[in-house]
């Protein structure tokens, strides 16, 4: 698909997941499985058949660590300093939190994979890798830090190595360095299986959007959008640049940076004294607000 079907795609599917929700089609129970499908199948399979089949060199590019890492907490730093006068701490944590906590799993490695597949989808599953490692602990340490809250960091964290998609992205590299192949009839099947990632991860995000309570500042929302889908995409593609980067880690590392706030935020803002109203409308306006801010991306990296 080029470049506008597959936005209108995402499009679609994020409105059917989302009608599907509020007529009760997707209901708590059938999201739950479609979620647990994704995470612990389909994108384990899109992880493992995208760095399995490629060369160790082409996917460990430190170019494309290092620009992640300082696009992340530039963005978090920049966040920090625009919402640190927020009116109460658990605005103030949600905040910052989705200025810069991207949705690397369900939608931008099923949209890489869709858009580019090769070597750019196995440096984007690297990333996805790197994100669960590096994004997850600093949102719960913002979390905690902000709001005082009462949590088990080291129970949160440890659920980290537990990760289905790291585990699939450790096997994918070893695969990778050793040279191991994988029976046809089996890399079929991961294959068929990746293929399935990009369609239940859009349904299961856009049932997961909700327009339910308007209680929320719109002021701090707005500002949210503005800087997790406008200035760390900018920061971004300077980044890369001036990295001098090649292509396809350009390409890898801007677009999934420039995914919208990630669903996950919700539950650790819920978990961890943040605002829940504040997260759920960042994850919807973000989410929308991507479907024209990934265009206008792409234009600068395809």
């Amino acid at each position: 698909m080029d470049v506008v079907s597959n936005l209108a795609f995402l499009l679609v599917l994020l409105a059917v997941g989302f009608a599907a929700r509020h007529v009760g089609l997707l209901n708590d129970a059938r999201s739950d499985r479609l979620t647990q499908f994704a995470f612990y199948v389909a994108l384990p399979a899109l992880v493992f058949t995208s760095t399995a089949s490629k060369s160790l060199a082409a996917v460990l590019e430190p170019r494309l660590v290092l620009g992640f890492w300082f696009v992340l907490l530039s963005a978090a730093a920049v966040g920090w300093v625009v919402h640190r006068r927020e009116s109460t701490p658990s605005v103030r944590s949600v905040a910052v939190v989705q200025s810069y906590h991207c949705n690397l799993g369900f939608l931008g490695l099923p949209i890489v994979a869709a858009t580019f597949g090769g070597v750019v989808t196995a440096k984007a599953s690297l990333l996805l890798g790197i994100g669960a490692l590096t994004q997850v602990p600093l949102t719960i340490a913002v979390l905690v830090f902000v709001n005082n809250a009462d949590a088990n960091v080291r129970a949160e964290l440890g659920n980290l190595f537990a990760n289905p998609v790291l585990v699939a992205l450790s096997i994918g590299l070893l695969s990778s360095a050793l040279g191991l192949s994988v029976p046809g009839l089996v890399w079929s099947g991961l294959e068929t299986l990746a293929e399935f990632a990009l369609p239940i991860a859009l349904l299961v995000v856009g049932a997961s959007l909700s327009l339910d309570d308007t209680s929320v500042d719109f002021s701090t929302v707005g500002s949210v959008v503005a800087l997790k889908m406008l200035v760390m995409p900018a920061i971004a593609l300077v980044t890369f640049s001036l990295l001098s980067a090649d292509v396809s880690t350009t390409r890898a590392g801007v677009l999934m940076l420039a995914m919208p706030t990630a669903v996950s935020t919700f539950i650790y803002a819920t978990e961890l004294g943040g605002d829940a109203n504040l997260a759920s409308a960042n994850v919807f306006a973000t989410t929308v607000a991507s479907v024209g801010t990934i265009l206008a991306v792409l234009q600068f990296v395809a």
